[in-house]
């Protein structure tokens, strides 16, 4: 649960701003866009598998630096 409260003199628009970028950063917006429609197991399969090799990839190039 995100609770946004106000300082100071925050107008509604700026919370508003503040709670967007809160969602993000969480990842609720993608999560949410994931969930909206119906994803079939080897779709979700697939996607895990290209994050998995994403996330492998990536962990291969922070070594050759150190």
């Amino acid at each position: 649960m995100i609770k946004i409260k106000s300082r100071g003199n925050e107008s509604i628009d700026q919370m508003l701003k503040r709670f967007k970028k809160l969602c993000e950063k969480e990842g609720l917006v993608k999560d949410i866009k994931r969930t909206s429609y119906y994803e079939k197991p080897s779709e979700r399969l697939r996607r895990k598998r290209r994050k998995a090799v994403k996330r492998a990839q990536q962990e291969g190039m922070e070594q050759t630096f150190y």
